[in-house]
């Protein structure tokens, strides 16, 4: 059985709401929550051991204030909420050197000096089209603005097992020391 992770950032419950309802309008399903990927799956290994250094990582990180922005492409088939948040590069940098991924999964991942934060909003292939992702994009301004800035003070790592193709919450870990969730 194949498994894979990831760690994202999930926003306010009721933001979060928001999202999942608009997204909705245009998908037949959602394969994961809303969130910021924060570390991708490079380096995050079966074993698990990898977790205790995300703890190490997130004990020692203080809570921090991301915002979402406007609507972005990567390409024209990934529609995406982009993020504005200082601290959230030093702690994907943190998480990528103390789990040291090799460079080849750096550079497959975008990683590091690659790293654009986002929340995706739709992909192509997932039910949607070029084109509805375009109408998407016009449909962003009226239905999730004002765009949410809120403060960071846990982190989520997601685990999809291979027949589930969805990816589930494995576990939170909150930043500077406190008890995880």
């Amino acid at each position: 059985m194949e498994i894979e992770y990831f760690i994202g950032i999930v926003p306010p419950e009721d933001y979060l709401k928001r999202i999942v309802k608009f997204q909705n309008k245009w998908m037949e399903q959602i394969r994961v929550e809303p969130h910021v990927t924060l570390k991708a799956q490079g380096g995050l290994t079966l074993d698990k051991k990898w977790i205790n250094k995300v703890r190490k990582v997130c004990q020692d990180f203080p809570p921090f204030s991301l915002a979402l922005s406007q609507p972005r492409f990567f390409g024209v088939n990934i529609l995406y909420l982009s993020v504005q948040s200082t601290l959230l590069y030093e702690l994907h940098e943190k998480l990528v050197r103390e789990i040291s991924p090799s460079d080849q999964l750096i550079q497959t991942y975008f990683e590091l000096v690659d790293f654009v934060p986002h929340l995706t909003l739709g992909k192509e292939g997932y039910g949607v089209s070029k084109q509805d992702l375009q109408d998407m994009k016009l449909s962003v301004e009226k239905e999730l603005t004002p765009y949410r800035a809120f403060e960071v003070d846990f982190i989520r790592i997601y685990e999809k097992k291979r027949e589930q193709h969805k990816y589930e919450r494995l576990v939170d870990i909150d930043l500077e020391g406190q008890s995880e969730n």
